[in-house]
């Protein structure tokens, strides 16, 4: 199948390929292959370097640095290569032997970080290493050096006299992605003719990985990891030594097989996934947070708030039943039960200044609620006496009483005004 040019106008996911680095005319220059490049627009992703994306793809480059996976230093894989050894290789291969250490850090970042928070990854050539490198693998510093001499058969990784046109066969192995890939194009029923260009391969393989393809001499030529390959859910982490992309008849575009462009259209589809799911995420936090839902305090938190609600409910009662009513108030109190509320109203600095105003005055009243409400009981209890007094009285009696007491209050107001006037000047002032 034919990647589609024929795209709608839409906001497409993004895809991050870094570049490799060369020097052409004594400068600089940063490339990526152009056949990467038309195979992942073709199938709806755009490949930027941007700081956010939803896939990541890494493909050729130079050597990684053998410090970063301690080769030959543990134990388990051999001795490394000895100078004599490293110096050949140098001398062979002069532009993949250079090591670019800015380059491996930043694209062992980049693996590190997909592994952590899912992002669809794949790697072709160098990516792969970089892949399994990044999961506790290792890799051949040469292969012709390190695996032929100990290998059945030596298989040609690398020819630079047809670098385009050289193939040598891999044996796809059952129940993995790239046999689904090629199942109708296998030579004997899991045989396929790949291009590659390496002298490095993958040594030992991460734990977490599954090899797809081997090639006679041993070599891993493509792995996966199986609980990370579901290109629907938007999982997708995948290695591939060798270069699909680049497997096309001579003088044409078109593919080897038909399988050959499966891996970035499955890539690109697994992009798209993920970026929907992050959407998706994003739209359910968003509507989550618009929803008002009660606040849920912590213990200490939740034990205070009850402290200062008690406090405040004791207090109301008290301003509006009094203290030993016991028909409108029948809860007890402690002393200190008030002191909640009263440390609240002093410490809070989140209320307006007219709430602020208003409680304090409600606490200033309910300081003195006790006292003013036994005197207010006392008041009453006098005028029902008197009240029960003056029933018993005749009329005559009770108008005395009142011309009495009108008597006294105009005796009263003059006083009261004669007090309040300032004395007049005399002769000596």
């Amino acid at each position: 199948m034919s990647p589609s040019l024929d795209l709608p106008s839409r906001i497409l996911p993004r895809v991050l390929i870094v570049s490799r680095r060369t020097v052409r005319k004594n400068k600089f220059v940063d490339f990526v292959g152009e056949y990467h490049l038309d195979l992942v627009v073709g199938y709806g992703a755009v490949p930027v370097i941007v700081p956010r994306v939803a896939g990541v793809l890494l493909c050729e480059g130079e050597d990684i640095d053998p410090s970063l996976y301690d080769a030959g230093g543990d134990g388990i894989d051999g001795d490394a290569l000895s100078p004599e050894q490293l110096e050949a290789v140098r001398r062979l291969h002069p532009s993949d032997a250079a090591v670019d250490h800015e380059k491996d850090s930043i694209e062992l970042l980049l693996a590190r970080r997909c592994l952590e928070r899912s992002v669809p990854f794949l790697g072709i050539c160098r990516g792969s290493q970089v892949l399994n490198v990044a999961c506790g693998g290792s890799l051949y510093q040469d292969v012709e050096q390190e695996l032929h001499p100990a290998a059945d058969a030596t298989v040609c990784h690398m020819d630079y006299a047809n670098y385009d046109g050289h193939r040598h066969p891999v044996r796809v192995l059952p129940d993995t992605p790239l046999h689904d890939w090629f199942a109708e194009s296998l030579i004997g029923g899991d045989q396929l003719m790949v291009n590659s260009y390496h002298h490095q391969g993958v040594r030992r393989l991460a734990e977490r990985f599954v090899p797809m393809a081997h090639a006679p001499d041993g070599l891993v030529e493509g792995f996966y990891d199986p609980d990370a390959y579901n290109p629907g859910e938007g999982k997708f982490l995948m290695g591939l030594q060798f270069h699909p992309e680049r497997m096309r008849k001579e003088g044409s575009d078109e593919f080897d097989y038909p399988g050959c462009a499966k891996a970035y259209q499955e890539f690109v589809r697994a992009v798209v996934a993920y970026k929907a799911k992050l959407a998706a995420a994003h739209a359910h936090v968003h509507v989550q947070s618009a929803v008002t839902t009660p606040a849920k305090l912590n213990h200490e938190m939740e034990k205070q708030r009850k402290v200062i609600g008690r406090s405040v409910s004791l207090a109301k009662n008290m301003y509006m039943f009094g203290n030993n009513n016991s028909a409108q108030h029948p809860a007890q109190h402690r002393d200190g039960d008030l002191d909640g509320g009263a440390e609240f109203l002093e410490s809070n600095t989140a209320l307006s200044v007219q709430q602020e105003k208003r409680l304090k005055q409600m606490g200033a009243t309910v300081r003195n609620a006790s006292g003013y409400m036994n005197r207010l009981k006392v008041s009453e209890e006098r005028e029902a006496a008197a009240r029960a007094h003056m029933a018993k009285m005749s009329v005559a009696q009770l108008a005395s009483i009142a011309a009495f007491y009108r008597a006294m209050g105009n005796v009263c107001s003059e006083v009261l005004d004669a007090k309040l006037q300032p004395p007049s000047p005399t002769l000596h002032e």
